[in-house]
């Protein structure tokens, strides 16, 4: 007998606009004994059906909501359909490069589950315990609808321990060789995908990426011989990005010495003159006040800083972390110089990221236009009843 989740009155008007999560807070009682990851039935107060949702016990989050059409029923086919048309959204992408996020969880209708994929290989992360339940469906349904050799599961991020789930790192199917190599916009990476970041790589840069290769390319066609600071580069995404576009220097720093060496060999993978670049295992804090003291000018400045406020309780931390590097990044620039500037923070709203760069920009005292706001590429899409999902945002500023 399906188990069934109750809310206190009042309580079922997000689902009722679509929204997929249901929090603790709003459930009067559960009948039945659902395990975790099981498929609960939703009702309101007064026992009208509001959802099919995957239950879990220990998240603060009860439920989060398969279907709301109560003629559904939640199946391995219906787990499968909703994979296959979340890779045939993407199919168009493959033009560009062949690392590809092919679910991206509620935004998909698959609460909790991420997918990327580099190349034939397919890596997952399962952060809600009705993924976990499904998880064998899942890689069979990922094979299928993309053709992939191999599916990692990278399950390690902190929000396992609060679904009550452990942190899992496995080849769960094929065999993997590790490092994948993958191509974006003409050049090569390597993927980490045992150790690196998230699934390995910053897939939702990708457009970003782009879009300061294509900067590069525009100051050249002005006779400019661009330099480039990439600050937070990790493996240097976007630093390989403007070296394949011909930047006469770029420097990039990180604290990790471990993400500067797969950078430096990426950038020999790709053949680029060593001589153009420069690769700085520093604070980056640090670094932007030495270069300040060098007198150093850079005509893109890219500021993508790992996530500052984890929860909305390091907010107020988080704007003035964020306020410093975009005060000192500015003042680096050099005059017609262009600035990308980013926050993961799904505490920080795109407004409120605005309004903290836009106070940088009084404090540094310097003349800034704004020229276009970022987010992550088409494959990371927002669902509309789900703005929760809407965490990387970006500002591209030009210093007049």
């Amino acid at each position: 007998m399906t188990a069934t989740l109750i809310l206190k009155p009042g309580k079922e008007k997000s689902l009722q606009r679509r929204h997929p999560w249901v929090y603790a807070t709003a459930v009067a009682r559960v009948t039945g004994n659902p395990g975790l990851g099981e498929t609960v039935k939703v009702l309101s107060h007064e026992q009208r059906f509001l959802a099919w949702a995957a239950y879990s016990e220990q998240s603060l989050i009860r439920a989060r909501a398969w279907s709301f059409v109560e003629g559904e029923v939640i199946t391995a086919d219906f787990i499968a359909r909703r994979i296959a048309a979340a890779v045939a959204r993407r199919t168009g992408l493959a033009r560009v490069s062949n690392a590809i996020r092919i679910v991206f969880g509620e935004a998909d209708e698959l609460p909790g589950l991420v997918a990327d994929q580099y190349g034939d290989t397919v890596v997952i992360q399962c952060m809600a315990a009705g993924i976990e339940r499904w998880k064998a469906e899942i890689v069979t349904a990922l094979v299928a609808a993309t053709g992939c050799k191999t599916v990692v599961e990278r399950s390690d991020a902190a929000v396992r321990g609060r679904e009550g789930l452990p942190e899992i790192v496995a080849v769960l199917h094929g065999e993997l060789h590790n490092p994948v190599e993958v191509t974006e916009n003409g050049v090569r990476y390597t993927v980490d995908v045992l150790k690196g970041h998230k699934t390995g790589f910053y897939v939702d840069q990708r457009d970003n990426r782009a879009l300061a290769a294509e900067i590069v390319a525009s100051l050249l066609a002005q006779g400019k011989q661009p330099r480039v600071l990439n600050c937070f580069c990790y493996t240097g995404g976007f630093s390989l990005a403007a070296l394949g576009a011909g930047a006469t220097q770029v420097v990039s720093v990180d604290s990790s010495a471990e993400a500067l060496a797969t950078g430096q060999a990426q950038a020999a993978l790709n053949g680029f003159d060593a001589a153009r670049s420069e690769w700085r295992c520093e604070n980056v804090f640090d670094t932007l006040k030495a270069l300040a003291a060098e007198g150093r000018e850079f005509d893109l400045i890219v500021l993508d800083p790992p996530k500052f406020a984890p929860s909305a309780n390091h907010v107020d931390k988080a704007a003035r972390a964020y306020k410093e590097i975009n005060l000192k990044g500015m003042k680096l620039l050099a005059s017609g110089g262009h600035l990308l500037t980013f926050s993961c923070s799904g505490a920080i709203s795109v407004d409120l990221f605005q309004k903290i760069v836009a106070g940088s920009v009084i404090d540094a005292r310097v003349d800034m236009q704004l020229l276009k706001r970022l987010a992550a590429g088409i494959d990371h899409p927002m669902a509309m009843t789900h703005p929760e999902g809407e965490y990387l945002k970006g500002l591209w500023l030009r210093r007049m």
